[in-house]
């Protein structure tokens, strides 16, 4: 269940809770009479929510589609496990669901799920194991709910903000100030609709909250180590944000500028340099807030290398 805090359109707001691996299957969610506004049910994904209103998925049917998803061993280091939720260490280069851009034959994250339920001999629903995203080159941490009840009460602590979420990144250029928040709404570019950008027009636009703080800076100026806590969860968040003051994220092939693009060619850095490095949460298992760690993956450390960074951040 969720309580809606910004206006927008249900299909929307479904996918970008997890609740369904896109829209396209949320507005057949919605179609199939599995989605309830205020306690009545959905017929349309175009239907417009207003701050307030309460969503509810119902699990109880399982979209024929799952069934063509097979499970497929990705071999993902696993950071924690308990009996309602596993957090995987996501490699960089994987998508985590299929989606429009994606090949068809691809393996994302989801094949990789449905074989860890599988293997622990759980039941699995594609719409009830994804309790948050990464972007498909964002490394570290990724939380899958073991079912449909413990993904529930993880999501909703995500609504609520309770969660503690902290990435890495290694930027172009230094940040003035050292540290700061970056409080600016986010929307869907009205040039390219599969970029985000800083706005304060458009329907469509949420609030959108990072904190940044310098871990290190290179010997001559000329990239940051950011850590970086995310108060919202809205898509690229940042990435956008970042490009937003004039500092990208380094290998960032959508939201660069021609200094990040340099100073990432002359490094050999081909790949987003954004890591999900913390992630806290209260377990449906333990009432105590668990923080778990992922380390930084080889290609950022030897990034962080050439820069002359120093990845030991306190």
């Amino acid at each position: 269940m969720w309580t809606v805090d910004a206006s927008g359109r249900l299909d929307t707001f479904l996918a970008e809770k997890g609740a369904f691996v896109s829209r396209m299957k949320a507005t057949e969610a919605v179609r199939s009479g599995l989605v309830t506004v205020n306690g009545r049910i959905a017929r349309k994904g175009a239907l417009v929510l207003a701050p307030g209103d309460t969503v509810v998925v119902s699990h109880s049917s399982t979209p024929l589609s799952e069934s063509l998803l097979s499970p497929i061993d990705l071999q993902l280091p696993i950071l924690y496990e308990d009996d309602a939720c596993i957090v995987i260490d996501k490699p960089a280069g994987v998508s985590v669901h299929p989606a429009p851009g994606v090949p068809k034959d691809a393996a994302t994250i989801l094949h990789a799920a449905a074989f860890l339920l599988k293997e622990r001999s759980l039941p699995f629903s594609q719409s009830a194991v994804l309790v948050h995203r990464l972007d498909r080159d964002t490394t570290g941490c990724l939380l899958l709910a073991k079912n449909a009840d413990a993904h529930a009460l993880l999501q909703k602590q995500f609504a609520d903000r309770s969660v503690d979420k902290r990435y890495l990144a290694l930027v172009a250029g230094v940040p003035s100030p050292a540290a700061a928040v970056i409080d600016a709404p986010i929307a869907r570019s009205t040039s390219d609709y599969k970029k985000m950008t800083v706005t304060n027009a458009g329907r469509d636009r949420r609030d959108a909250r990072t904190t940044y703080r310098t871990l290190a800076v290179s010997a001559f100026g000329t990239a940051t180590l950011l850590e970086c806590e995310l108060h919202t969860g809205r898509t690229h968040q940042i990435r956008v944000h970042l490009v937003s003051i004039g500092h990208p994220v380094l290998g960032d092939p959508t939201y660069h500028s021609r200094a990040s693009t340099e100073l990432a060619e002359h490094h050999h850095v081909q790949t987003l340099m954004l890591h999900a490095w913390k992630l806290a949460f209260r377990s449906p298992c333990s009432s105590r807030m668990t923080q778990i760690v992922a380390p930084p993956p080889h290609a950022f450390r030897e990034a962080a290398t050439a820069l002359s960074l120093s990845l030991t951040p306190a």
